[in-house]
């Protein structure tokens, strides 16, 4: 996939940068160690961040930037990654979809990146362009129905929205049944190291639990 960022993105975050892993895959209904590490991951997290502190880890405070330059609340449209960080600091059990969506859910939460995860197959074209939601742009997100993305960074495709920080849109879900996979990883704060370090783990984490040699990835602007 192609991906371009547009110059509404640009004139509001100018330092933003991406990265989009693409890999074949093979995906399964749950995954033991994989959990394993979540679980893990999630006690450390309760040892040293709060429902406030984690506000201010740079990829999320970034982010959270963003949404109120472009007129959304980013308390009531949370980031996907702090809420995740939030539900497991709560003491709440993250949600338990399926190998592919958990792998990005620890993905997220260990760098505190909004990331998303699609079925390429489902893309329609063969371009994805972060932009800014429309009034009254119709999405679907995943598990949430119809939501407003007036104000809200959303990548489209041919046929429209495909994602935004917040949710993923039903069209292009993983499942089951995806083989070829595609992660987008956003970089609001710029740090281009990190956002690497996040792309490489997510190949670690793949080749590790989805049965893939990994895939590639490339850095965008």
């Amino acid at each position: 996939m192609k991906v371009i960022v547009s110059q509404e993105i640009e004139q509001i975050c100018p330092e933003f940068v991406g990265a989009c892993v693409e890999a074949d895959v093979v995906n399964t209904p749950y995954s033991e160690p994989l959990w394993q590490e979540i679980e893990a991951l999630c006690g450390k997290l309760r040892q040293t961040l709060t429902t406030e502190s984690l506000k201010e880890i740079t990829s999320i405070a970034a982010t959270r930037r963003v949404y109120k330059a472009c007129g959304k609340d980013p308390s009531r449209y949370r980031p996907a990654s702090e809420a995740l960080i939030r539900r497991a600091l709560q003491g709440k059990e993250l949600y338990q979809r399926d190998t592919l969506v958990d792998l990005v859910n620890l993905a997220s939460i260990a760098y505190g990146y909004s990331i998303g995860g699609f079925d390429a197959d489902k893309f329609v074209g063969d371009t994805l362009t972060l932009g800014i939601g429309r009034e009254g742009e119709p999405y679907e997100g995943i598990g949430r129905g119809m939501i407003n993305i007036h104000g809200l960074p959303v990548y489209r495709d041919a046929e429209g929205g495909v994602g935004t920080p917040t949710s993923d849109h039903e069209r292009t879900k993983m499942t089951l049944d995806t083989r070829h996979l595609v992660v987008l990883i956003n970089g609001y704060d710029g740090n281009e190291q990190r956002v690497r370090e996040n792309a490489e783990y997510i190949q670690t984490l793949l080749r590790r639990y989805a049965q893939s040699d990994g895939g590639t990835y490339y850095i965008y602007t």
